[in-house]
C-alpha cells in the first residue's frame, strides 16, 4: 500500500495542473459568452446548445477526438502541434467546464431584478459600468456554483486523461483496474476524490463570501487554493533533461516489460519515469512524435493499424519489413524482438472446446451461432477481426467488449464461450483453455519488438544497454511472469515480475 500512495504526489500534480489549467481555459472562454448570451438571445441559444451537445460526448470519446483533430492541425501547418498528452486532454476538459459556468452565469443575469437595472440606468451608468458594478456583483454567487461544478467535473474526467498520454491519478486507476491491484484503484480514487472535495470546499467558501459581502472570505479561501496548488505543483516542475520515457499499453505485459527496460537503465544512469495505459495507436503515434522515449509494441499491430496491411506473410517477414517501415516512415528505430510472441488467440473452456469438437477456427465457425464470445475493447474494430470473419464467416450470437482482465472473468463464469486470448498470457495454461488454431493463417504474428524514438536513433550508449533484451525473453518466460501478476493468489507486482523475469533472462 505504502508504494501505491508513494506514487500520488507527483501524478496529483500532474492532475492538478491539467485541471485547474483547463478551467481557467473553460472560464476565459465562458464568462465573454455570458455577457454576449445576456445581450443576445440567438448568441445564448448556440452556446448553452454547443455547451449541452458537448456534455452528450463521453469524456473518453472527446478526449480520442482530439487526437485526429491536433493532428490533421500540424500537419496543415508543418508539424508543431502536440497531438497527445497536455493539449488535448486541456482541450477536451475546457469544453466540459463551459456548461456549468454558462448556465448559471445566464440563468443568474436573465434573473436579475429589472429595478435594480433601471436604477442602474437611471443614474447615467453605461452598459460597462452596470455590468462591473451592478450585475457582475449580484450574479456572482450563482456564477460560483457553476464554478464549483465545473471544477469538480474536470478534476473527475482528467482520471481519463491517461489514455491519451498525459499523467494523471487516472495512471493508477487504469494500471489497477488491469492488474487487479485494488490498492492502486483506491490510491487513485482516493486522491482524485480528495482533490475534488477539497476544491469544491474553497471554492464554497469563497461563494459563501461573495453571497455576504465578506471580501477576506473571499481572498482568504482563493489564496488558500492557490498556495495549495503551488505546493501540490512542485513535483510538476519540468524534470531535468536525460529523463526518459518508457510508454506501455493497458496490460500486464507491458507493466513488467516496461521495468525490465527501466531498471537496466537506471542501472546505468538514467532518470527513468513510465507512461502507462497507452491505447495501440496512442502509444506507437506518442514514440514517433517524440513524446515517449522507448515502447515495446508487436509486430503485428505496426503491420496491421500503421502499415495498413492485409496479407499475412512469416512472422520474420513481418518483423522485418515492420523495421525498415518504421525507419523509414517515422526515424523510428527497432532494435529487435525480444524473443516471443503475443499474438491474438481465440480461446475455449478446454471440457467445452472437447465437447464440441471445436480445435480451429474453422470448427468454430459452424457453431458461432450458439456461442457468446468476449474480447478485448479494441479487438472488435481491428483488421485482424475483420480479417478473420473475412477467412472464417465467423458470426457468434453475441460479442461483449472487456478489460482484459475481466474478459477471461466472463469466460470463467460462462457469461462467455469464446475469447480472444494473448498467446503469452499465463492465464491460458492456469485456467486450462483451448486455443485453436489459424489453419488460414488470418492472423499475423505478433513478435515483441523493442522501439526507440527518433531522438535515439543515433544513441550508442541507450543501444547498447537494450540490445542484451533483443532474443532474450522465452515466451514460457513470459507466461510465468505475466501470471505473477493477473493471478488471484499470490499476486505480484510489476516490478516483482520484472525482477524474476530479469533473473533467467538468456545470456
Amino acid at each position: 500500500m505504502t508504494a501505491a500512495f508513494a506514487r500520488v504526489p507527483e501524478l496529483l500534480a500532474q492532475h492538478l495542473l491539467l485541471a485547474f489549467a483547463a478551467l481557467l481555459l473553460g472560464l476565459a472562454v465562458s464568462l465573454p459568452l455570458v455577457v454576449l448570451s445576456s445581450r443576445n438571445r440567438t448568441v445564448a441559444r448556440i452556446a448553452l446548445g454547443f455547451a449541452s451537445l458537448v456534455q452528450t460526448i463521453p469524456s473518453l470519446a472527446l478526449l480520442a477526438l482530439f487526437y485526429p483533430i491536433l493532428l490533421s492541425l500540424s500537419n496543415l501547418v508543418g508539424g508543431g502541434i502536440p497531438a497527445l498528452g497536455f493539449l488535448p486532454s486541456l482541450l477536451a476538459l475546457s469544453l466540459y467546464a463551459l456548461l456549468p459556468i454558462l448556465r448559471n452565469g445566464v440563468t443568474g443575469l436573465a434573473n436579475l431584478d429589472p429595478a435594480v437595472i433601471e436604477a442602474a440606468d437611471g443614474v447615467g451608468m453605461t452598459r460597462g459600468q452596470r455590468l462591473w458594478l451592478v450585475e457582475a456583483p449580484l450574479v456572482a454567487p450563482v456564477l460560483m456554483a457553476g464554478i464549483r461544478t465545473a471544477a469538480v467535473w474536470t478534476i473527475g474526467a482528467a482520471t481519463l486523461s491517461t489514455t491519451v498520454g498525459q499523467p494523471s491519478l487516472g495512471d493508477l486507476i487504469f494500471a489497477g483496474l488491469q492488474t487487479q491491484n485494488w490498492t492502486l484503484v483506491l490510491a487513485g480514487c482516493v486522491a482524485a476524490a480528495g482533490l475534488a472535495l477539497a476544491a469544491d470546499a474553497l471554492l464554497g467558501i469563497a461563494e459563501y463570501g461573495i453571497a455576504r459581502r465578506k471580501r477576506a472570505l473571499v481572498w482568504a479561501s482563493l489564496g488558500a487554493l492557490l498556495l495549495g496548488i503551488l505546493v501540490a505543483l512542485a513535483p510538476a516542475w519540468p524534470s531535468a533533461k536525460g529523463t526518459i520515457t518508457i510508454g506501455a499499453k493497458g496490460f500486464s505485459e507491458q507493466y513488467i516489460l516496461i521495468r525490465v527496460i527501466g531498471h537496466r537503465l537506471e542501472d546505468a544512469g538514467y532518470k527513468v519515469r513510465y507512461r502507462e495505459g497507452l491505447g495501440s495507436a496512442v502509444a506507437y503515434s506518442a514514440l514517433a512524435g517524440g513524446d515517449i522515449d522507448i515502447l515495446v509494441d508487436y509486430s503485428g499491430t505496426v503491420w496491421a493499424n500503421q502499415m495498413k496491411r492485409t496479407d499475412v506473410p512469416s512472422r520474420e517477414a513481418i518483423v522485418a519489413s515492420v523495421g525498415e517501415w518504421v525507419k523509414a516512415q517515422h526515424e523510428v528505430t527497432m532494435l529487435g524482438s525480444l524473443g516471443f510472441e503475443n499474438t491474438y488467440a481465440f480461446a475455449m473452456r478446454g471440457p467445452d472446446a472437447a465437447r464440441r469438437g471445436i480445435v480451429s477456427l474453422e470448427d468454430l465457425a459452424r457453431q458461432a451461432g450458439q456461442l457468446n464470445f468476449a474480447t478485448d475493447p479494441e479487438f472488435l474494430e481491428r483488421p485482424e477481426w475483420a480479417a478473420v470473419r473475412k477467412a472464417y464467416g465467423i458470426e457468434f450470437k453475441s460479442g461483449r467488449p472487456y478489460q482484459p482482465t475481466f474478459m477471461y472473468r466472463a469466460l470463467a463464469s460462462g457469461a462467455a464461450d469464446v475469447i480472444t486470448a494473448y498467446s503469452s498470457d499465463g492465464r491460458i495454461a492456469a485456467d486450462k483453455l483451448t486455443v485453436l488454431s489459424d489453419p488460414l493463417g488470418a492472423i499475423p504474428g505478433y513478435d515483441a519488438i523493442l522501439l526507440l524514438s527518433p531522438a535515439h536513433a543515433g544513441d550508442a550508449r541507450m543501444q547498447a544497454l537494450l540490445k542484451p533484451l533483443v532474443g532474450a525473453i522465452a515466451v514460457e518466460r513470459m507466461r510465468e511472469a505475466n501470471y505473477m501478476v493477473d493471478r488471484d493468489t499470490g499476486k505480484k507486482s510489476p516490478d516483482d515480475a520484472a525482477r524474476w523475469l530479469e533473473s533467467g533472462l538468456k545470456r
